[in-house]
């Protein structure tokens, strides 16, 4: 299947299109598949296979930086710094006093808009605290633990971006459940993304990006404590280095491109469904802009609109790159089709501009988050609405939820019998046992008759 999302990219790459053929004239910046055609079928089964990232080509380079952070901890971190930043780092872990000073750097209007934001975050994921729960059954008592973990690290990327917004949206899940200690690890920390760190409760600040950041975090070094659980989104080789840490810590997921998945019927407005595309657009290169309408009327008149939006964008290159090789619309021509669609891309954010946006949801399964209605830009959800923005990516959504509270829970199971209890059960205990072929499972409910 890799091969055939390859494939499907590549076909991508060979400039913009023309709607049917009808005219020479170049009309849209992406292909219109109606429902029927072969390319219909083709295009959203690679599509539902976007998130089979291929990590082996870049696995070699990460194993060995974190073997070197593993072996040589901060000694490798500065080096890897020098290499990969051509800077020489003040300090891997950044002392308290100097990066809450930092912090107050960050414009009055900035921290002030950042602690909006933060308050309407914090405010969403108290709603997911969990206590636990304890029933009693028979004489056997029951029952949930639910604690959060010691040490949360948390990675914000510092390459083609910076996003104060992502430290607001995995720090303070993390502050909500009652983590101790929130690691930010981010190469350069500016004071934008610091006065972030301390309104979401971060208490630590590591200074590397990368891979090494990674094992900086999961391995731990002379100056950085290792942490029970890693999030955070990241390039191909954060991604990399946190699939081969699981195991040693928790992570969330694994990141991919951003991505939108916009249904609209016709009476969506075409300005509102191609800002929203370009609002992911605008991410990187291999953002993900998909489109589902009824018609293919509106289908064309979206793609006129992303055709002009685009020239006034600052990042024009990055989004038409994006549109060029990765936005697709497909014509359902029926609620029904539409929903089939979505379901089977599981995009990160869903923007669902139609009539009834609820009752069309009721028939997708599958989504990141989703954006009810053609008042409701996905851009809300990003900054200030309240769920965490840390998505699920690459159709993930289909068994991974968005970054919450909850990620920082470790539950534990509590069971207590009476003796009455254990000699009621015991022989089911020891007939369970004994069909499993485990003697002394069997003979240690035999000893509590």
């Amino acid at each position: 299947m890799m091969a055939q999302l390859a494939a499907f990219r590549a076909a991508r790459r060979i400039g913009w299109f023309d709607p049917g053929g009808r005219s020479k004239k170049i009309a849209v910046p992406f292909p219109i598949h109606e429902r029927g055609e072969p390319a219909y079928e083709a295009t959203l089964e690679a599509l539902s296979r976007r998130g089979d990232a291929d990590l082996s080509r870049v696995e070699p380079e990460v194993r060995a930086i974190l073997d070197a952070v593993r072996a040589r901890g901060d000694v490798a971190i500065r080096e890897l710094t020098a290499r990969f930043e051509g800077r020489t780092q003040a300090h891997v872990v950044v002392p308290e006093a100097e990066w809450r000073a930092e912090a107050e750097r960050a414009p009055a209007e900035v921290r002030a808009m950042l602690a909006a934001a933060g308050a309407r975050v914090r405010r969403y994921h108290e709603h997911q605290r969990d206590g636990g729960f304890a029933y009693e059954e028979d004489g056997v008592r029951l029952g949930q633990r639910v604690r959060p973990v010691r040490a949360a690290g948390v990675y914000a990327p510092g390459g083609k971006a910076r996003y104060p917004s992502s430290v607001l949206m995995s720090a303070i899940p993390a502050a909500v459940a009652g983590v101790e200690r929130i690691v930010l690890a981010t190469p350069r920390p500016t004071p934008e993304v610091l006065a972030a760190a301390a309104i979401a409760g971060v208490t630590e600040v590591v200074d590397a990006g990368g891979a090494q950041a990674i094992g900086a975090l999961a391995y731990g070094t002379e100056t950085v404590r290792r942490v029970d659980t890693i999030v955070g989104p990241g390039n191909l080789y954060v991604a990399c280095a946190k699939r081969l840490v699981y195991g040693l810590v928790d992570i969330e997921g694994i990141a991919g491109p951003s991505e939108i998945l916009v249904v609209a019927d016709d009476g969506a407005d075409p300005a509102h469904v191609a800002a929203d595309l370009l609002s992911q657009a605008e991410h990187d290169e291999d953002a993900y802009a998909l489109l589902v309408t009824l018609s293919r009327a509106q289908a064309e008149r979206v793609a006129a609109e992303v055709a002009r939006q685009l020239e006034g964008l600052p990042r024009r290159e990055v989004a038409a790159a994006s549109v060029r090789d990765h936005a697709v619309a497909f014509v359902a021509g029926d609620r029904a089709e539409a929903a089939r669609v979505a379901d089977a891309l599981a995009a990160e954010h869903l923007s669902l501009q139609v009539e009834d946006a609820e009752g069309l949801l009721e028939h997708i399964g599958a989504a990141g988050a989703v954006f009810l209605g053609g008042h409701t830009p996905e851009a809300a959800g990003d900054y200030a609405a309240g769920p965490s923005h840390v998505l699920p990516t690459g159709g993930a959504a289909r068994f991974t939820s968005p970054l919450g509270v909850y990620d920082f829970y470790v539950r534990t199971s509590l069971i207590r019998y009476s003796r009455e209890a254990i000699r009621a059960q015991a022989d089911l205990l020891e007939g369970l046992a004994r069909l499993e072929g485990l003697e002394a499972h069997a003979r240690a409910v035999a000893a509590r008759r």
